[in-house]
């Protein structure tokens, strides 16, 4: 287990954690059972006919439109279509005529939660929910040909089924699904069923087009912010500008007779936040009035934190007696004491906002006897927690119906903007009432991926090979400010994503380092300072990447060796790890003499092995010029590659938009950035070509939405230096020279 110790001390840990990654996820026995409530509104299908129920995941209309159904989110990601390939598959269905809805978390719980986990974080949409789509898909197709063999009254096993048509073998009859499908529901769900082999598949592993892009292009999609109900208000909410304040008073009689308003209300949640909302007819009346609403704030204790506040306290910790630990492993004070040569650098990575397009929002209607919500949301379970909460309703009388997401990246599994919207409703019973945060809003009150630091030293030998290594974080744990009950005695063990070895941490393997280091720490100092802390995409893995893939390259140079042959060196017992790295090395050109610097960056990450090589260059006044980014990605199993291409193509923008610009500053106790002017991503422009290598090896089932994050940041970084001679060791980079 973890403790608490002295990382000087030689006798390192031992024993490994055995704990749980515990997320938003309300369990069964915390939600209760009883609750029949209708669908969420899905989008317009193909088909007007009666939708007759298969099972849990399975619709079919007499025309033969399948509705399938989703429990995770839809955030732009591709899950929605890649869930229903895997059921379609199994289903053996007409793709051309698949549709989708998403079940309510009222429905999950009124049938013990039939359809799983509806979190969509952590890359697990697809990985985590596989197993049972599939055989939701199976099951379906054996009670459809059973109910057209019962029909003909022959043996279900004479009877075959594809493209939605069920054919009798011996006599050639032939019958549709929609033609059985009411009689096929009636039939008990086969509890065992046969799962085909990827390698027979049709259409999953196929880069079938998306199921939302036409209604995406063409405005059919519903999203939170296009939530309009009859008789609607809408409102728009001022937090308290520094965390940990409070709203003292606000002077309602000031915005009463400006047009449409209807009135303020002081808005204070479970979820950390204390503040004030308009209400009006129209978004724009209440955002106008709230702007001139006279208010008080008491700021609280930490209306003086700052920047420098931060930095010394991160400072404070490279240093630290005791630390956490969380890879550990022969004796690493020794290989200090024997070593050659050592190097030591201090890296720092910002904090970061998620930014989504579409700001936070949800729309609420409160009765005395019910209470319903419209939001996109990453955790519709979660969501329905909030709404339970803030109203003070059991879970019986409420519910969330889900829209798409107008972006998530971690930000919308909290449920903070669902407490808001409904305490504002409760003030205006009967009446629905849609909340919208406003841009500067969603960017000053969010929940930011934590700023940390780390201090790296390497030991090398006379002949050049890595010895010894510590790595010391320090900074904020995101658990101890989200979820302090999954910590480990007092340890977060997230913390270590990317750099513990596999075996020592059960929950981590899906993050295990990719070398073998023979003397090896790696230690978190937790330094929690006044900012709620959020899971932003990729999570730890991003700085951690950035630290242990640019110090290694600072090893290799020390050494006097190529950073690929450094690395492969350490990689004897990594197969799949090198697998990645030699492919993007080949493919982006690594040792060509040409005047680009490349730079490289592998990690293993939700599951997958990942590996990127840069091609830059720096001209004479600084200016960074990325012409190429070769990107590997072994997800072990691929459902959609195009979406596979997509998403890592889109994390890069995402990787990227943080190492170069993306940075929040506290000034007062108050983030600074309030909109893109102050807080940039990646302009077209600047966007370099991103070839990706879909090189699934078989077997499991890898993420793919995060994990090349964190291979962005530190192959540009690298490449930097190889193109430059200087090390860059402080993100963001946008206000710093890139000659050396």
């Amino acid at each position: 287990m973890n403790k608490l110790f002295k990382s000087s001390k030689a006798d390192h840990l031992q024993g490994s954690l055995n704990v749980t990654r515990r997320g938003f996820l309300v369990t069964t026995s915390t939600l209760g059972a009883g609750l029949a409530l209708g669908m969420t509104t899905r989008p317009a299908a193909s088909s007007s006919m009666p939708l007759d129920e298969v099972n849990a995941w399975v619709h079919i209309a007499t025309d033969d439109t399948v509705t399938i159904r989703i429990a995770r989110s839809e955030m732009g990601q591709g899950t929605l279509t890649g869930l229903a390939q895997l059921v379609a598959e199994e289903l053996d269905c007409d793709w051309d005529k698949v549709t989708y809805e998403f079940p309510t978390p009222g429905q999950n719980v009124a049938r013990e939660r039939v359809w799983g986990d509806y979190s969509t974080g952590g890359s697990r949409g697809l990985r985590a929910s596989q197993q049972y789509v599939r055989e939701g898909g199976a099951a379906a197709k054996m009670m459809l040909v059973q109910a057209a063999a019962d029909q003909w009254g022959v043996a279900a096993s004479t009877c075959s089924a594809i493209d939605s048509v069920i054919t009798h073998g011996p006599s050639g009859r032939t019958t549709t699904y929609g033609a059985v499908a009411a009689n096929a529901g009636a039939l008990p769900v086969p509890t065992k069923v046969t799962l085909r082999d990827p390698a027979d598949w049709h259409i999953a592993g196929k880069p079938l087009k998306r199921l939302d892009t036409a209604d995406k292009l063409t405005g059919k999609l519903v999203y939170g912010a296009d939530i309009n109900l009859p008789n609607m208000l809408c409102a728009s909410i001022m937090d308290c500008p520094v965390m940990g304040g409070k709203l003292m008073s606000f002077k309602e009689s000031a915005i009463s007779a400006m047009p449409g308003v209807k009135g303020a209300v002081a808005v204070v949640t479970d979820e950390g936040t204390d503040g004030v909302a308009v209400v009006a007819d129209t978004w724009w009346e209440a955002q106008s009035a709230l702007k001139k609403l006279p208010i008080k704030w008491d700021l609280g204790p930490n209306a003086n934190y700052d920047d420098a506040t931060l930095t010394a306290m991160l400072e404070e910790g490279l240093s630290a007696d005791e630390a956490f630990v969380g890879n550990w492993g022969g004796d690493v004070e020794a290989a200090f004491a024997s070593a050659e040569t050592i190097v030591e650098s201090v890296y720092k990575c910002p904090s970061q906002n998620h930014a989504p397009m579409e700001p936070m929002n949800a729309t609420a209607l409160f009765t005395k006897d019910r209470c319903e919500v419209w939001c996109p949301t990453q955790n519709g379970e979660a969501a329905l927690a909030a709404a339970s909460a803030a109203s003070g309703l059991p879970l019986n009388q409420c519910e969330v119906y889900k829209t798409i997401l107008g972006g998530g990246f971690g930000r919308r599994g909290a449920g903070d903007y669902v407490h808001q919207a409904v305490k504002i409703a409760m003030a205006f019973p009967g009446t629905p009432i849609k909340l919208q945060w406003s841009r500067e809003e969603d960017q000053k009150h969010g929940f930011f991926h934590p700023s940390t630091m780390a201090k790296m030293r390497g030991t090398l030998d006379a002949d050049g090979n890595l010895t010894g290594l510590h790595m010391r974080i320090s900074g904020q744990s995101i658990l101890a400010g989200l979820m302090p009950h999954a910590l480990v005695e007092g340890a977060d063990y997230l913390q270590f994503q990317g750099v513990i070895k596999a075996g020592l941490n059960p929950a981590m393997d899906d993050h295990s380092i990719c070398y073998d280091i023979p003397n090896v720490l790696v230690d978190h100092a937790m330094r929690n300072p006044p900012i709620r802390p959020g899971f932003w995409r990729g999570v730890n893995v991003n700085q951690n990447t950035i630290y242990m893939e640019c110090f290694l390259e600072e090893m290799a140079h020390a050494a006097g060796r190529d950073p690929l042959e450094f690395r492969l060196a350490l990689m004897k017992n990594q197969p799949k790890s090198a697998a990645v790295l030699k492919a993007v090395a080949e493919q982006g050109g690594w040792g060509k003499d040409d005047g680009m610097g490349r730079g490289l960056a592998v990690l293993h990450s939700f599951g997958s092995y990942v590996a990127a090589c840069a091609e830059v260059t720096v001209d004479e006044g600084g200016n960074l010029n990325m012409h190429r980014i070769v990107a590997a990605t072994d997800c072990g199993i691929a459902v959609n590659p195009q979406q596979i291409e997509a998403q890592v193509q889109g994390s890069f923008v995402y990787g990227l938009s943080a190492a170069l610009y993306s940075e929040n500053t506290l000034k007062n106790g108050e983030i600074q950035e309030d909109n893109f002017h102050t807080y940039p991503s990646m302009k077209i422009a600047s966007m370099p070509k991103v070839e990706v290598i879909v090189m699934p090896s078989g077997g499991f089932y890898g993420g793919v939405g995060e994990p090349t994050i964190g291979v962005a940041a530190p192959a540009v970084l690298n490449a930097i230096f190889a193109a430059t001679g200087k090390r860059v060791r402080q993100l963001p980079m946008r206000d710093q020279s890139l000659r050396a």
